[in-house]
């Protein structure tokens, strides 16, 4: 281990309470200097210490003192600490093995934090982060012995309430502070990508749709290639419009090494919504395949003359050049790849992609990824997710973020092996890819993860180890379905485009450690996991965005080196939803005293019903339970709607064959009014409008279509009401 960097000595209180995240010998060392050998540590017999630190202390002879907390009370605690300061020794509680998330925020378990709710006393906090600076994190997992200890003594919180989710929230933003200084973060993500396509050349992507393979440093050589036209243009973005596969991945890593910023387009947006992207984002080419336009007949393609196909672009390469960097890719040096590329040109905030979000409403919305945000996202994942041997489907669009972020970016840095498929929805044909290629890591939407459990036989997800899943609500059902039938937990996660992407996960539980009896779950049900590495978290009151204790319901506000500086031209916008650095995600949640985020909704997929908040979601999957409905496809949708007595109303959209006619609708209310209040749910949620829809409208991203929803319910009411 690196020596260990020292800060906040100036925060030192003696006697006092130290509670640290977690300790090492260098950190036990510091505190012994710090309180001039007058300390106390407290531990657990259940909780045994790492065998470093224990052979420490007896070898120093510290002063250590059991307490029993899984038997004991906080006021026996609190004694015992009081005890101590009078003989004038602080007291450090010293955390023990457990099973853990890997790269937690804390070794300190729930039981801990409730003590020191409840012993009423000062505080003072301890943080221990685990940070390396290296470029190599990128290219291996990271390991705490490879890695520089940054120990920080916090200033002390006074005793009062919610001192657990104060300690939370410190720690917190201590993690998200030296995790955003990390130098790597300020590196180039192109010269990352040429390094590890080098180094991992002979690795495969395989195109599902051919059954094709091509190594990556040919997918290097080509890129280099292309770039070398894409410069000659001068454009400071290009449009792209492409499906996942080798096509799009040689189109983006071209522009990367051109200098230009690709703009990944959304190919199943509206025309309006794909002009709006256009315009704010100044674009006047766009890089595209003939084969990929006849696929997509109806979208509004650009023309003619502002189109790069991918075929003639290729064709029209220098035979020569093309072969050389090609062989250049295959056999020289990464550092000469870098200079000749001028990979590096780029780097830390400067643009390397922008893809444009409206969430599931409202017009799209310019976010552009720099290469610091996506640098950050990166190794916040590599600190949580385990790639071995890993072999990725990419079938999520690149205009998805996680599609880009974890489905493309994240393997081709690891050097892992991707097999893409252009289409999400094509379940069987997915299916089969996956038992194929035996293919380890899995990213879709529970409504794609849904489909291909119906197309799936008892080995299609032999193989797999990561499942995930995000974008909309995982339900119990589909959950449990899986496990019964697949044997696979699916790992619901938390993202956002404007923190490109990932925020949480869940992952599947470790191994207990032996003797100790504590752990820190690695998968909370109906949560949306474990935060990433680096990441803090504010909860704000939902109306005048006032603070309110981590654990209590209210508004997602993040802050770290992944989040983005704000939506391209909409400086309105951006004033309402930063504030002191703190992004306002949207998002209605909580966060536990384990760490793990729980959403109850969009705030836009609320509806103040009599006063009252409803959660759409929430209504939606107790109708889905009540009703069990048989089908692939989403077959029911909330939406809010005006209503001149209580505000708003809530309507159902249904695409159930049972719900069509206006009698077999009116039962339906009486029914679902009558069930609500058995599952503890008040009337006040339960739909006043039951509207008949051929299908509920679908992104091509797997989520609801709200703004579409809600304006099929609009036109259904008002024509009744005519």
């Amino acid at each position: 281990m690196n020596n260990l960097t020292l800060h906040g000595q100036e925060n030192i209180v003696a006697p006092a309470f130290y509670l640290p995240n977690r300790l090492s010998v260098q950190a036990c060392k510091a505190l012994n200097y710090l309180l001039q050998g007058r300390l106390v540590y407290l531990t657990d017999s259940a909780f045994p210490l790492l065998p470093e630190i224990e052979c420490y202390l007896r070898e120093k002879r510290v002063l250590t003192e059991r307490f029993d907390f899984l038997n004991g009370t906080p006021k026996a605690a609190r004694e015992t600490l009081q005890r101590h300061f009078k003989k004038g020794r602080s007291v450090v509680f010293m955390p023990g093995q457990l099973a853990k998330v890997r790269g937690c925020l804390a070794d300190v378990p729930k039981l801990f934090l409730v003590y020191a709710q409840e012993i009423c006393l000062p505080i003072s906090p301890l943080f221990l982060g685990f940070y390396g600076n290296s470029i190599d994190t990128l290219y291996r997992d990271v390991k705490e012995d490879d890695c520089c200890e940054e120990f920080y003594v916090l200033p002390q919180l006074p005793a009062g309430a919610h001192m657990a989710e104060r300690l939370l929230a410190v720690w917190l933003e201590k993690s998200s502070k030296i995790f955003s200084s990390r130098p790597l973060l300020n590196g180039s993500l192109t010269e990352h990508l040429v390094r590890s396509l080098r180094k991992h050349g002979a690795v495969e992507m395989i195109d599902g749709m051919t059954e094709t393979t091509l190594p990556y440093y040919k997918i290097l050589g080509v890129a280099m290639t292309m770039a070398t036209q894409l410069r000659k243009r001068r454009e400071q973005r290009i449009g792209v419009i492409l499906p996942p596969g080798p096509g799009g991945t040689i189109a983006l890593l071209a522009c990367m090494l051109a200098g230009i910023t690709p703009v990944i387009i959304n190919y199943a947006s509206s025309a309006a919504a794909f002009q709006s992207t256009v315009q704010q984002a100044e674009l006047k080419s766009f890089i595209t395949a003939r084969q990929f336009m006849k696929k997509l007949p109806s979208f509004s393609w650009p023309a003619t003359n502002q189109l790069i196909l991918v075929e003639e672009l290729l064709a029209s390469l220098p035979k020569l050049q093309l072969i050389g960097n090609v062989m250049l890719a295959r056999f020289a040096p990464a550092s000469f790849l870098c200079k000749k590329t001028r990979a590096a040109e780029r780097h830390g905030e400067d643009e390397v992609a922008m893809l444009f979000t409206a969430g599931s409403t409202g017009e799209p919305k310019g976010v552009a990824l720099t290469h610091r945000m996506v640098l950050s996202n990166i190794a916040q994942s590599c600190c949580r997710l385990v790639l071995n041997n890993e072999r990725v489907l990419g079938s999520l669009p690149l205009f998805h973020s996680f599609g880009f972020t974890i489905a493309l970016i994240l393997p081709l840095l690891k050097g892992r092996p991707i097999c893409t498929y252009p289409n999400p929805t094509d379940a069987r044909t997915l299916c089969q890819l996956i038992e194929k290629y035996e293919l380890t890591m899995l990213c879709a939407t529970p409504t794609f993860a849904r489909a291909m459990l119906r197309r799936a036989d008892p080995y299609t997800f032999a193989t797999v180890r990561y499942f995930i899943v995000g974008a909309e609500r995982l339900s119990p059902d589909l959950e449990r379905e899986y496990m019964t039938h697949a044997g696979v937990p699916l790992l619901e996660g938390y993202g956002l485009t404007e923190a490109a992407p990932v925020c949480a996960v869940n992952l599947p539980d470790e191994t207990r450690v032996p003797g100790s009896a504590f752990s820190i779950p690695c998968t909370v049900p109906r949560s949306v996991g474990y935060l990433l590495p680096g990441i803090a978290v504010r909860i704000t009151d939902v109306d005048d965005d006032k603070p309110l204790p981590l654990t209590a319901r209210g508004m997602i506000w993040l802050k770290g080196p992944n989040m983005f500086h704000g939506y391209t031209k909409r400086p309105e916008l951006n004033a309402s939803v930063f504030k002191d650095g703190w992004f306002k995600t949207g998002d209605i949640g909580s966060m536990d005293l384990n760490g793990f985020i729980t959403l109850d909704g969009r705030l836009s997929r609320f509806s103040k019903v009599g006063g009252e908040m409803v959660p759409h979601e929430a209504v939606e999957e107790l109708i889905t339970r009540i009703l069990k409905p048989n089908s692939d496809r989403l077959s029911i949708a909330i939406t809010g709607v005006l209503d001149a007595q209580k505000g708003e109303a809530i309507a159902l959209l249904t695409s159930m064959p049972d719900h069509q006619s206006p009698a077999a609708r009116r039962e339906l209310i009486s029914k679902l009014r009558a069930e609500f209040p058995l599952h503890g749910i008040p009337n006040l949620w339960a739909p006043r409008y039951v509207i008949p829809v051929r299908e509920i409208p679908l992104l091509a991203s797997g989520k609801q279509d709200l703004s579409l929803c809600r304006r099929m319910a609009l036109e259904y009411l008002e024509s009744e009401s005519s």
